[in-house]
């Protein structure tokens, strides 16, 4: 399927080609080739695949690529007030950066809290650094169904890129954001929701099944 690049790719590509362009206006033309690899690179970071998404009003679907880290019960202090089963997900360097929604429904709250910028895997990361909050909710018969997921950048990745407000009203694996330069994806579900996945496990966004309410 197509691969686009994001339009924050441009910005940093043209930040990350200056010391190239120096090399080659002194003379270092070997230099410069070297250093060309640099914006490549950035571009690279900010591709933006297609995906088949596929999913019910009963599946949380994987909102970033990356390893999952914690696949259980809330943690202290990381979850939301209230009973939640926790997903986190760390995103390496390599990985697609573009964030989706885990699950569909109205946008009910977006809180962006400024932070630190410790590496995505350790624990403090969750609480201290950059991030962005988000609640989905999406009324299925009697029931309203509710997921938290939350943006974190981490030591190298320094700023989260969320497009989404209050009042929006998303499809289950819409594109959301981004995130740059490495990062963790923290998905909170309720207890009743079958989580698919274990720590070590590989996702993808928008194709990889996290969990599912029972029917």
């Amino acid at each position: 399927m197509p691969t686009t690049i994001d339009r924050e790719a441009w910005p940093a590509a043209a930040v990350g080609a200056v010391p190239a362009a120096l090399a080659l206006l002194t003379g270092r033309r070997r230099l410069s080739l070297a250093l060309a690899a640099l914006p490549v690179g950035i571009v690279a970071f900010f591709r933006d695949p297609e995906r088949a998404v596929s999913a019910d009003a009963d599946t949380v679907l994987a909102p970033a690529d990356g390893k999952v880290m914690h696949a259980g019960p809330g943690q202290p202090g990381v979850a939301p007030g209230g009973d939640w089963q926790q997903i986190s997900i760390f995103l390496s360097v390599f990985d697609v950066h573009i964030n989706r929604t885990p699950y569909g429904g109205t946008v009910t709250d977006v809180q962006y809290r400024p932070g630190k910028w410790h590496a995505a895997y350790k624990f403090e990361s969750a609480t201290e650094n950059e991030r962005s909050d988000i609640t989905i909710e999406r009324a299925v018969g009697t029931e309203i169904r509710k997921v938290h997921f939350r943006q974190i950048v981490g030591l190298v990745a320094r700023r989260v890129v969320t497009r989404i407000g209050v009042g929006d009203v998303l499809e289950t694996g819409d594109r959301i954001g981004l995130m740059k330069f490495g990062s963790r994806m923290d998905i909170f579900v309720p207890p009743e929701v079958e989580l698919a996945v274990s720590a070590g496990d590989r996702t993808v966004a928008g194709v990889t099944v996290l969990g599912r309410w029972p029917s």
